[in-house]
C-alpha cells in the first residue's frame, strides 16, 4: 500500500507540500509532520498554500513557514487533505503550477475514501479509511521506518485531534487511539497542545455580539431537519481574519432540537458560494457530493457558481431525499 508513495519519496531530494486553499487543522498539522518527518531524511522540504493561514490555526507552531509562493524548484509534490480538484483551484490558477504538477511526480495523501477523486492531473494516490490524514501518514512512515520526531508527532496528534473533534466523532477506532498512545509515547501531548488552542480561541467581544446575530437569523427546512445560515461577503470581509464566522455557530445549530443536518453557505461577488455541512447522521458527505464537494461523513463542504436561491432550492431537495434514505 505505502511502496509508491516510499519510492516518489525516496527518489526525491526536493520536495514541495501543497494545501488547498481550506486549509484546516487536519491538512496544516500534516503537512508540518512532513516536513519533519522529510526534513530528518535529508530532504529539502518546502511549504505552500494559495491563501494565508486562518488566526484561528495560529496556534500551530511551525504556520509561519507556509508561503503564499509556489516553488517550482521541487522534484516532487505532495497534496495533503484533498483529490478534489475544486478545492486546488486557487493553486491550479496560480501561474506555472498545473504545468508543474503535469510534468512532475505528484503524490496525494489524502482520507477522504469516500469523495470522488476529481484530480487533472497525473498522480499518485495514497488513501486509507482514517479519521484524519495525519494517521494516513503516520502509517506510512511507520511502515518505512522513518523518524518520528518529537515536533512531528505533536503536529501529527493536533492534526488527528483536529479532525476528529478531540477524538470524539463516529469515525473514531481503536486504531485511532492506539496511534494517539503512540504518539504520546514520542512525546506529543494533548494538555500543551489544547491551552495553545484555547488561548488563540479566545474571542473579542465584537465575535460574540456577531455570532448573537448569526444565531438570530438561522432558518429551518424540513419540518426543523435542515438549519441553514447564510453569511454575506462583507461579513466574510469584516469578520474572517478574527474568527471563521461558520465555525462560530455551525456545532450550535446541529445540537437544535430535529435538526439532523446544520449548513453554512458563504457567498462571494465573482458569484462563488460555499456550502459547510455538520450533521447528527451519517450523510454531510452525500449532500456535498450532490454538489461536487466531499468529506466525511458527519463534515462535509461544497463550493459552486450558482445563484444562491437555486442552490437553496437544490440543498432542501437534496437533503430531504438523504435523509428519508438514511430513515
Amino acid at each position: 500500500m505505502y511502496n509508491d508513495a516510499q519510492q516518489h519519496i525516496n527518489d526525491s531530494s526536493r520536495i514541495v507540500i501543497i494545501q488547498a486553499e481550506n486549509p484546516d487543522g487536519d491538512s496544516l498539522g500534516s503537512a508540518l509532520a512532513l516536513e519533519e518527518i522529510l526534513g530528518d531524511l535529508g530532504k529539502e522540504v518546502s511549504l505552500y498554500c494559495p491563501v494565508e493561514i486562518p488566526k484561528y490555526l495560529r496556534y500551530v507552531q511551525g504556520w509561519d513557514r507556509v508561503e503564499n509562493d509556489f516553488t517550482t524548484n521541487a522534484d516532487l509534490a505532495i497534496i495533503v487533505d484533498t483529490s478534489a480538484d475544486v478545492l486546488l483551484s486557487k493553486v491550479l490558477e496560480t501561474p506555472g503550477v498545473r504545468h508543474f504538477l503535469e510534468s512532475h511526480p505528484v503524490l496525494v495523501i489524502d482520507h477522504h475514501v469516500t469523495a470522488t477523486n476529481t484530480l487533472s492531473f497525473p498522480h499518485t494516490l495514497l488513501s486509507e479509511e482514517a479519521i484524519s490524514t495525519s494517521e494516513v501518514i503516520y502509517g506510512l512512515a511507520q511502515d518505512a521506518g522513518w523518524t518520528i520526531n518529537q515536533q512531528a508527532a505533536e503536529n501529527l496528534l493536533l492534526a488527528q485531534m483536529a479532525d476528529s473533534l478531540g477524538l470524539s466523532t463516529q469515525g473514531v477506532t481503536p486504531k485511532s487511539y492506539r496511534i494517539a498512545a503512540e504518539l504520546t509515547e514520542l512525546g506529543a501531548h494533548v494538555s500543551t497542545i489544547e491551552e495553545r488552542r484555547r488561548e488563540f480561541m479566545k474571542k473579542a467581544p465584537e465575535i460574540l455580539e456577531y455570532k448573537g446575530k448569526l444565531l438570530q437569523r438561522i432558518e429551518y427546512f424540513l419540518d426543523g431537519k435542515l438549519a441553514l445560515v447564510h453569511i454575506p461577503f462583507d461579513e466574510i470581509q469584516e469578520y474572517s481574519d478574527k474568527y471563521n464566522p461558520s465555525v462560530l455557530v455551525l456545532d450550535e445549530m446541529r445540537l437544535v432540537d430535529d435538526v439532523q443536518v446544520a449548513v453554512a453557505i458563504k457567498t462571494y461577488p465573482d458569484g462563488k458560494l460555499t456550502g459547510k455541512l455538520r450533521s447528527n447522521l451519517a450523510v454531510s458527505d452525500q449532500i456535498a457530493g450532490y454538489f461536487g464537494g466531499g468529506g466525511h461523513p458527519y463534515a462535509a463542504g461544497f463550493r459552486v457558481y450558482e445563484d444562491y436561491d437555486k442552490i437553496i432550492h437544490e440543498l432542501v431537495a437534496t437533503a430531504q431525499k438523504v435523509l428519508n434514505e438514511a430513515a
